[in-house]
């Protein structure tokens, strides 16, 4: 799995992202994947009550490490303002190109920092922002 300082590496690329926004992000880091990635991120997308921010600007990034699947699952309030049709599916590409070299960490935070990207230029950061989502990479056990 990840060693501790590419897992900070990662919140601290999160905790980066989200100071511009009122967006939430989240990283979900899993051994394995049984079926679809998309699936499994939006199995757990709404598990995580990811559903109930308040803008719902919540984007989950689900990675499956041993078997190099990843799925980025965004929320209703986000999509229907992406005009790029592909931009998920690009900003995964991405993720996926430093996977297949190894960068795992790398490759990950690259993908956190499109969905800030996408994030702050739709909801930019309000003066009374609350953070409504852990920062912390999830481990699945």
């Amino acid at each position: 799995m990840l060693k501790k300082d590419e897992l900070d590496k990662i919140s601290e690329s999160i905790r980066f992202a989200e100071s511009n926004t009122s967006g939430e992000i989240r990283v979900y880091v899993a051994k394995h994947c049984k079926g679809a990635p998309l699936e499994k991120a939006y199995k757990i997308f709404h598990q995580l009550k990811m559903d109930s921010t308040t803008l719902r600007n919540g984007v989950l990034i689900y990675v499956a490490l041993s078997d190099q699947k990843a799925a980025i699952y965004a929320d209703e309030g986000i999509n229907t303002f992406i005009q790029e049709p592909d931009f998920w599916q690009e900003t995964l590409d991405l993720m996926l190109s430093y996977f297949k070299k190894g960068l795992l960490s790398e490759g990950i935070c690259k993908g956190v920092g499109k969905a800030g990207e996408v994030l702050k230029a739709r909801f930019p950061v309000s003066e009374n922002d609350i953070n409504e989502l852990d920062n912390e990479v999830i481990i699945e056990e």
